[in-house]
C-alpha cells in the first residue's frame, strides 16, 4: 500500500477549515477533496439537525447521597462513595450537571470552543483544557472512552487526553482508544503537575490520619505520605477526592489535588509541591474530529501506529526510513497483544478489520510537509501490514520547568 492511497478528509466548501488553498499537487499524500467534502458536509447537516442528548454520561447517579466512606477490608483500599450535593461550592463545581442542548450546537456563536476532559472540575485534565485553549467551556465525562465519544458526536469540539507521564510512564489505555477511534491529533502540550495537600479549614497536616487521591498522585507523593505515617485511600480522580473531603466534613482525612481544585471545593492548603520528583510533567494530546493541514512554519510533530510483516529484519527496516532521512523519533511505545489480538481498520482504500499480535506507536519530529517524512511513511509502508496516521501537529514549545 503506498501512501498515495491514505486520505486527510476535511471539507473544501467550508473555507475555516482552511483547506480551500490546500492542493493535491504540492505533496505525495493525496486529498480525497471531492468525496470528503461530500462526505463530511452530509455528516455535518446530519449531525447538527438531529437534537443533543441531555447530558454526556453522569458522573454519579444524581440521586446518590453519602455521608461518609465505606471500607473494603483493605486499609490501603477504601472505596469512597461520592456526593453530588455541591450546594454552597463555587459556581464551577457544578459544571458536571450541566446539559447540554440541541442548539447549543446550532448556534452560529461558537466563539468558545467546548473541551472534552476525564473527571471532575479541577482535575488536572480540566487544567490541560484550560492551557490549551485558555477561554474554553470544558466539559467533564465520566471516563476516557466519554471524552472521544463526544467529539465524534459533536458535542464538544475537542477533546484533551493525557497520554505520558515523565514518572508513571505511557497511559497504555489511551493509546488503545486512538486506535479504535477515529479522532485526529491535532496538537499537544505538557503540563507541570505540581501537588498540593488539601484539608477543611484550620486543619494542620498533623492532625491526617488518611490521605485520598488518584493511585499515581499517592505514588508520585510518596515521601510525604510516608513521613505523615497516614492512610492512603486509592480514588479514581484527584478532584474526586478533593470533594469528598470537602463533602464528608471529617478533619482526619485529607486529599491531593491541585490548587484550583482546593479553590472549587472550599479547601484549604496544607503543603504545596509535594511531589517527590519537581520534574513531574504529564504529556497531553488535543484530539478533533477533523485534522490539521500540516505546515513548515514551525516545528512539528506526525504520530503513527503500525503493524509490522514477520520478518528478522523487518524492524531494522521500519526505524531505518527514518534514521536514512535523519527525522528524529521522539517516542516509539510496543503494544504487545499475543493473546487477545486486537481488530482495528487501517488508512487503505479497503478499509477491511485486520487482527494483529503487535503494533508500534511512534511519534518523529517532521511534518507531513516535509517530502522526507512523506518518503520516509512510504517506504515504511513497504514492509507493514497495517498503517494509520493518528495526526501531525506543531511542537508544544511553550514548556519551562520552572
Amino acid at each position: 500500500m503506498a501512501l498515495n492511497d491514505c486520505c486527510i478528509w476535511g471539507c473544501a466548501k467550508t473555507p475555516q477549515l482552511g483547506l480551500a488553498n490546500f492542493h493535491p499537487a504540492c505533496s505525495r499524500l493525496s486529498v480525497n477533496l471531492k468525496q470528503g467534502a461530500d462526505k463530511w458536509c452530509k455528516r455535518e447537516c446530519c449531525c447538527l439537525r438531529v437534537s443533543a442528548p441531555k447530558a454526556l454520561t453522569p458522573m454519579e447517579d444524581e440521586k446518590a447521597a453519602v455521608t461518609g466512606f465505606e471500607s473494603s477490608g483493605n486499609a490501603d483500599r477504601i472505596r469512597v462513595q461520592p456526593s453530588v450535593l455541591l450546594e454552597g461550592f463555587h459556581k464551577d463545581a457544578k459544571l458536571i450537571n450541566k446539559q447540554l442542548r440541541a442548539n447549543d450546537f446550532c448556534s452560529s456563536d461558537r466563539s468558545r470552543v467546548r473541551v472534552a476532559y476525564k473527571g471532575l472540575p479541577g482535575a488536572y485534565n480540566e487544567d490541560a483544557a484550560f492551557k490549551a485553549y485558555p477561554n474554553c467551556e470544558t466539559v467533564p465525562c465520566l471516563d476516557f472512552e466519554t471524552t472521544f465519544k463526544s467529539v465524534e458526536s459533536w458535542l464538544v469540539d475537542k477533546a484533551v487526553l493525557p497520554i505520558e507521564s515523565c514518572i508513571a510512564g505511557s497511559i497504555h489505555r489511551n493509546y488503545d482508544l486512538l486506535l479504535r477511534h477515529k479522532l485526529h491529533i491535532v496538537g499537544e502540550l505538557h503540563l507541570p503537575i505540581k501537588h498540593c495537600l488539601l484539608g477543611l479549614k484550620a486543619v494542620k497536616k498533623e492532625d491526617l490520619t488518611s490521605v485520598m487521591s488518584h493511585p499515581q498522585a499517592l505514588v508520585q507523593c510518596e515521601s510525604m505520605l510516608t513521613d505523615l505515617g497516614v492512610t492512603n485511600i486509592a480514588v479514581d480522580d484527584s478532584a474526586a477526592a478533593a470533594r469528598a473531603v470537602a463533602l464528608d466534613g471529617r478533619r482526619d482525612i485529607g486529599a491531593i489535588a491541585s490548587s484550583r481544585a482546593a479553590e472549587l471545593y472550599g479547601l484549604d492548603i496544607l503543603a504545596e509541591g509535594i511531589q517527590d520528583d519537581e520534574a513531574n510533567v504529564t504529556r497531553f494530546l488535543i484530539l478533533g474530529r477533523d485534522p490539521i493541514i500540516p505546515g513548515t512554519d514551525r516545528p512539528y510533530k506526525t504520530s503513527i501506529v503500525f503493524s509490522l510483516d514477520e520478518d528478522p529484519t523487518v524492524l531494522f527496516r521500519a526505524l531505518g526510513a527514518f534514521a536514512l532521512r535523519n527525522i528524529n523519533l521522539s517516542k516509539i511505545e510496543s503494544r504487545p497483544l499475543k493473546h487477545c489480538p486486537l481488530s482495528a481498520v487501517d488508512d487503505s482504500k479497503e478499509g477491511s478489520p485486520k487482527s494483529f499480535k503487535y503494533l508500534l506507536y511512534i511519534d518523529f519530529e517532521a511534518s507531513l510537509a516535509d517530502p522526507r517524512a512523506r518518503n520516509a511513511l512510504e517506504n515504511l509502508q513497504e514492509c507493514t501490514r497495517f498503517f494509520r496516521i493518528l495526526g501531525c501537529y506543531p511542537v508544544d514549545e511553550r514548556f519551562v520547568l520552572n
